[in-house]
């Protein structure tokens, strides 16, 4: 801790050692929990999305299976589209 940190109480953050240098930085718990919808189905939006910009004719119509996986994908993660 420096003299600032230590004078208000304040933890800075552990220094790298051999031992912590390994440990998963990812968070546990509940914090883990707390997704982004726009971090999760990547692969299924790319897919919606290039299958709406680039169909020929009813995008909607013509996509309805991959807007579906999409639709699945988000819910797996506690996300709700609207229909």
């Amino acid at each position: 801790m420096s003299a600032q940190g230590a004078a208000s109480g304040i933890a800075g953050p552990a220094p790298a050692t051999a031992t912590n240098l390994s440990q998963e930085l990812k968070p546990t718990g509940q914090a883990s929990a707390k997704v982004k919808p726009c971090c999760v189905c990547k692969d299924e939006k790319a897919a919606r999305d290039e299958c709406m910009l680039f169909s020929t004719g009813d995008a909607q119509e013509s996509c309805k299976s991959t807007i579906q996986k999409y639709r699945s994908c988000m819910a797996g993660y506690g996300f709700t589209l609207p229909a």
